[in-house]
Protein backbone atom coordinates (compact mmCIF):
# COMPACT_ATOMS: atom_id res chain seq x y z
CA UNK A 1 0.00 0.00 0.00
CA UNK A 2 1.48 3.14 -1.04
CA UNK A 3 0.57 6.52 0.83
CA UNK A 4 0.73 10.14 -1.10
CA UNK A 5 1.00 12.80 2.01
CA UNK A 6 -0.23 16.48 1.15
CA UNK A 7 -2.78 18.94 0.68
CA UNK A 8 -5.82 17.76 -1.00
CA UNK A 9 -6.16 21.01 -2.59
CA UNK A 10 -2.67 20.02 -4.88
CA UNK A 11 -3.20 19.74 -7.87
CA UNK A 12 0.21 18.59 -7.93
CA UNK A 13 -0.62 16.08 -5.17
CA UNK A 14 -3.28 14.79 -7.19
CA UNK A 15 -1.33 14.17 -9.94
CA UNK A 16 0.49 11.23 -7.74
CA UNK A 17 -2.12 10.20 -5.94
CA UNK A 18 -4.27 9.24 -9.24
CA UNK A 19 -0.92 7.47 -10.84
CA UNK A 20 -1.95 3.84 -11.85
CA UNK A 21 -4.96 4.47 -10.40
CA UNK A 22 -8.67 2.87 -12.17
CA UNK A 23 -11.27 4.31 -9.36
CA UNK A 24 -11.32 6.75 -6.43
CA UNK A 25 -13.05 6.64 -2.93
CA UNK A 26 -13.00 10.18 -1.78
CA UNK A 27 -13.55 10.49 2.17
CA UNK A 28 -11.46 13.90 2.01
CA UNK A 29 -12.86 16.93 4.45
CA UNK A 30 -11.28 19.89 5.60
CA UNK A 31 -14.24 20.39 7.44
CA UNK A 32 -16.88 19.04 9.87
CA UNK A 33 -20.19 20.64 10.47
CA UNK A 34 -19.24 22.24 13.89
CA UNK A 35 -16.64 24.31 11.64
CA UNK A 36 -17.99 25.05 8.74
CA UNK A 37 -20.13 27.53 9.49
CA UNK A 38 -16.96 29.63 10.92
CA UNK A 39 -15.58 30.34 7.83
CA UNK A 40 -17.83 28.76 4.85
CA UNK A 41 -15.28 30.49 1.99
CA UNK A 42 -12.63 28.13 3.19
CA UNK A 43 -15.22 25.05 3.29
CA UNK A 44 -16.25 26.25 -0.03
CA UNK A 45 -12.26 26.15 -1.15
CA UNK A 46 -11.00 23.31 0.91
CA UNK A 47 -13.45 21.36 -0.41
CA UNK A 48 -16.13 21.85 -3.32
CA UNK A 49 -13.12 23.52 -5.47
CA UNK A 50 -10.48 20.53 -4.39
CA UNK A 51 -12.98 17.92 -5.32
CA UNK A 52 -13.73 19.77 -8.51
CA UNK A 53 -10.28 19.37 -9.18
CA UNK A 54 -10.24 15.83 -8.28
CA UNK A 55 -12.66 15.21 -11.09
CA UNK A 56 -10.81 17.45 -13.85
CA UNK A 57 -7.83 15.77 -12.81
CA UNK A 58 -9.46 11.88 -13.23
CA UNK A 59 -11.18 12.91 -16.10
CA UNK A 60 -7.50 13.81 -17.67
CA UNK A 61 -6.51 10.15 -16.52
CA UNK A 62 -9.57 8.42 -18.08
CA UNK A 63 -10.45 7.29 -14.54
CA UNK A 64 -14.36 7.19 -14.56
CA UNK A 65 -15.11 5.43 -11.52
CA UNK A 66 -15.55 7.75 -7.84
CA UNK A 67 -17.65 6.70 -4.68
CA UNK A 68 -17.89 9.96 -2.60
CA UNK A 69 -19.03 9.93 1.03
CA UNK A 70 -21.14 12.51 1.40
CA UNK A 71 -23.51 13.27 4.15
CA UNK A 72 -26.92 12.16 5.29
CA UNK A 73 -26.48 13.92 8.60
CA UNK A 74 -26.86 17.52 6.96
CA UNK A 75 -27.71 17.49 3.28
CA UNK A 76 -31.51 16.98 4.17
CA UNK A 77 -31.58 19.58 6.83
CA UNK A 78 -34.17 19.47 9.37
CA UNK A 79 -36.32 15.85 8.60
CA UNK A 80 -39.96 16.08 7.63
CA UNK A 81 -40.48 12.34 8.39
CA UNK A 82 -39.33 9.80 11.01
CA UNK A 83 -36.88 8.00 8.30
CA UNK A 84 -35.92 10.22 5.70
CA UNK A 85 -35.13 8.81 1.99
CA UNK A 86 -33.12 10.05 -0.57
CA UNK A 87 -36.41 12.04 -2.30
CA UNK A 88 -36.25 14.03 1.13
CA UNK A 89 -35.87 17.84 0.26
CA UNK A 90 -32.15 18.80 0.32
CA UNK A 91 -32.39 22.06 3.17
CA UNK A 92 -29.26 21.68 4.49
CA UNK A 93 -28.36 24.10 7.36
CA UNK A 94 -24.86 24.30 8.31
CA UNK A 95 -21.90 24.86 5.28
CA UNK A 96 -20.75 21.44 5.43
CA UNK A 97 -24.30 19.81 4.21
CA UNK A 98 -24.33 22.85 1.73
CA UNK A 99 -21.14 21.67 0.15
CA UNK A 100 -21.77 18.01 0.19
CA UNK A 101 -24.68 19.08 -1.94
CA UNK A 102 -23.36 21.24 -4.23
CA UNK A 103 -20.47 18.50 -4.66
CA UNK A 104 -23.11 15.23 -5.52
CA UNK A 105 -24.36 18.60 -8.20
CA UNK A 106 -21.10 17.75 -9.70
CA UNK A 107 -20.74 14.54 -9.52
CA UNK A 108 -24.61 14.92 -11.88
CA UNK A 109 -23.23 17.07 -14.21
CA UNK A 110 -19.81 14.89 -14.89
CA UNK A 111 -22.01 11.62 -15.25
CA UNK A 112 -24.16 13.77 -17.34
CA UNK A 113 -21.29 15.59 -19.42
CA UNK A 114 -18.04 13.17 -19.28
CA UNK A 115 -20.07 9.16 -18.53
CA UNK A 116 -18.53 9.15 -14.85
CA UNK A 117 -19.65 6.19 -12.72
CA UNK A 118 -20.51 7.59 -9.06
CA UNK A 119 -21.99 6.80 -5.85
CA UNK A 120 -22.61 8.93 -3.34
CA UNK A 121 -23.13 7.52 0.01
CA UNK A 122 -24.97 9.52 2.88
CA UNK A 123 -23.20 8.34 5.13
CA UNK A 124 -25.18 9.26 8.90
CA UNK A 125 -22.04 9.42 11.53
CA UNK A 126 -19.81 7.16 11.31
CA UNK A 127 -17.94 5.98 14.37
CA UNK A 128 -15.27 2.78 15.84
CA UNK A 129 -12.22 1.43 16.17
CA UNK A 130 -9.04 3.95 15.21
CA UNK A 131 -11.20 7.30 15.46
CA UNK A 132 -9.39 9.74 15.99
CA UNK A 133 -9.49 11.78 19.47
CA UNK A 134 -9.45 15.35 18.43
CA UNK A 135 -12.88 16.38 19.53
CA UNK A 136 -13.90 17.78 16.52
CA UNK A 137 -16.37 15.15 15.09
CA UNK A 138 -17.97 11.62 16.24
CA UNK A 139 -19.59 11.60 19.64
CA UNK A 140 -18.91 7.93 20.72
CA UNK A 141 -15.15 8.53 19.66
CA UNK A 142 -15.14 11.78 21.75
CA UNK A 143 -16.51 10.47 24.48
CA UNK A 144 -14.86 7.34 24.84
CA UNK A 145 -11.06 9.12 24.40
CA UNK A 146 -12.16 11.47 26.95
CA UNK A 147 -13.60 9.04 29.51
CA UNK A 148 -9.68 7.55 28.90
CA UNK A 149 -8.16 10.63 29.61
CA UNK A 150 -10.28 11.38 32.64
CA UNK A 151 -11.72 14.23 31.12
CA UNK A 152 -15.51 15.30 31.61
CA UNK A 153 -17.64 14.62 28.64
CA UNK A 154 -19.99 17.72 27.42
CA UNK A 155 -23.90 17.10 26.39
CA UNK A 156 -24.88 20.34 23.44
CA UNK A 157 -28.37 20.47 24.38
CA UNK A 158 -30.57 18.60 27.22
CA UNK A 159 -29.85 15.41 25.12
CA UNK A 160 -32.64 14.79 23.31
CA UNK A 161 -31.01 15.36 19.94
CA UNK A 162 -31.29 11.71 17.63
CA UNK A 163 -28.39 10.47 15.31
CA UNK A 164 -28.05 7.69 13.02
CA UNK A 165 -24.83 5.95 13.67
CA UNK A 166 -23.01 3.61 11.46
CA UNK A 167 -19.61 1.76 12.29
CA UNK A 168 -17.10 2.45 10.56
CA UNK A 169 -16.43 -1.56 9.30
CA UNK A 170 -20.06 -1.01 7.77
CA UNK A 171 -19.35 2.03 6.02
CA UNK A 172 -15.95 0.63 4.52
CA UNK A 173 -17.65 -2.66 3.51
CA UNK A 174 -20.46 -0.35 1.75
CA UNK A 175 -17.84 1.46 0.12
CA UNK A 176 -15.92 -1.15 -1.06
CA UNK A 177 -19.33 -2.96 -2.73
CA UNK A 178 -20.30 0.62 -4.62
CA UNK A 179 -16.91 0.70 -6.44
CA UNK A 180 -17.48 -3.02 -7.33
CA UNK A 181 -21.29 -2.30 -8.33
CA UNK A 182 -22.96 -1.05 -11.29
CA UNK A 183 -24.83 0.87 -9.40
CA UNK A 184 -25.14 5.02 -9.80
CA UNK A 185 -26.21 7.79 -7.77
CA UNK A 186 -27.02 8.84 -4.01
CA UNK A 187 -27.51 6.50 -1.35
CA UNK A 188 -28.50 6.71 1.95
CA UNK A 189 -25.77 4.22 4.25
CA UNK A 190 -26.49 4.36 8.08
CA UNK A 191 -27.97 2.16 10.66
CA UNK A 192 -31.52 2.69 9.95
CA UNK A 193 -32.19 3.13 13.77
CA UNK A 194 -31.51 5.96 15.95
CA UNK A 195 -29.86 7.02 19.49
CA UNK A 196 -30.30 10.09 21.45
CA UNK A 197 -27.68 11.71 22.76
CA UNK A 198 -28.53 10.58 26.33
CA UNK A 199 -28.53 6.93 25.49
CA UNK A 200 -24.94 7.30 24.26
CA UNK A 201 -24.31 8.88 27.30
CA UNK A 202 -25.80 6.08 28.90
CA UNK A 203 -24.17 3.61 26.78
CA UNK A 204 -20.27 5.44 27.44
CA UNK A 205 -20.97 4.72 30.90
CA UNK A 206 -21.70 1.51 30.93
CA UNK A 207 -19.45 0.41 28.84
CA UNK A 208 -16.50 2.23 30.41
CA UNK A 209 -18.25 1.36 33.53
CA UNK A 210 -16.74 4.98 34.65
CA UNK A 211 -19.62 7.25 36.44
CA UNK A 212 -20.67 10.43 34.38
CA UNK A 213 -20.99 13.48 35.22
CA UNK A 214 -21.73 15.54 31.69
CA UNK A 215 -21.15 19.50 31.46
CA UNK A 216 -24.55 20.39 30.05
CA UNK A 217 -24.23 22.88 27.15
CA UNK A 218 -26.52 25.28 25.20
CA UNK A 219 -27.76 24.01 22.03
CA UNK A 220 -25.94 24.59 18.64
CA UNK A 221 -28.27 25.71 15.91
CA UNK A 222 -26.65 23.58 13.20
CA UNK A 223 -27.99 20.70 14.89
CA UNK A 224 -31.07 19.31 13.67
CA UNK A 225 -33.31 17.65 16.18
CA UNK A 226 -33.79 14.15 14.99
CA UNK A 227 -32.45 12.33 11.64
CA UNK A 228 -33.00 8.54 10.82
CA UNK A 229 -31.53 7.63 7.31
CA UNK A 230 -34.12 5.70 5.16
CA UNK A 231 -31.69 3.03 3.62
CA UNK A 232 -34.07 0.67 1.91
CA UNK A 233 -32.57 1.65 -1.68
CA UNK A 234 -29.14 0.42 -0.88
CA UNK A 235 -30.32 -2.31 0.29
CA UNK A 236 -32.12 -2.77 -2.54
CA UNK A 237 -29.89 -2.42 -5.15
CA UNK A 238 -27.00 -4.32 -3.52
CA UNK A 239 -27.91 -6.23 -0.97
CA UNK A 240 -26.04 -4.59 1.80
CA UNK A 241 -27.53 -3.90 5.55
CA UNK A 242 -25.01 -3.07 8.42
CA UNK A 243 -23.94 -5.58 10.59
CA UNK A 244 -22.76 -4.44 13.94
CA UNK A 245 -25.22 -3.42 16.29
CA UNK A 246 -24.10 -0.01 18.01
CA UNK A 247 -23.52 -1.19 21.64
CA UNK A 248 -21.28 -3.69 19.99
CA UNK A 249 -19.39 -0.81 18.36
CA UNK A 250 -19.11 1.11 21.19
CA UNK A 251 -17.45 -1.81 22.95
CA UNK A 252 -14.86 -2.94 20.15
CA UNK A 253 -13.97 1.06 20.20
CA UNK A 254 -13.70 1.58 23.61
CA UNK A 255 -11.30 -1.96 23.94
CA UNK A 256 -9.22 -0.27 21.12
CA UNK A 257 -8.79 2.91 22.81
CA UNK A 258 -7.98 0.99 26.22
CA UNK A 259 -5.35 -0.96 24.04
CA UNK A 260 -3.92 2.80 22.74
CA UNK A 261 -3.48 3.71 26.22
CA UNK A 262 -1.89 0.93 27.43
CA UNK A 263 0.79 1.05 24.22
CA UNK A 264 1.37 4.76 25.07
CA UNK A 265 2.04 3.63 28.83
CA UNK A 266 4.79 0.85 27.86
CA UNK A 267 6.58 3.79 25.28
Amino acid sequence: MEYVKGSFSSEDVLKVALRDVDSVIHSASTTVPATSNLNPCADIEGNLIATVRLLHAMRARNIHKLVFLSSGGTVYGVPQCEEVPESHPLQPISSYGIVKVAIENYLHMERKLHGLDFVALRASNPYGPRQGHAGLQGIIGTYLWKIARGEQIEVWGDGSVIRDFIDVRDLAALSAIALESPINGCFNAGSGEGASVKRIVELTAQITGRDLSPLYRPGRGFDVPRIILDIARIRKAVGWNPTIPLEQGMRDSWDWICQQQQVSAVA
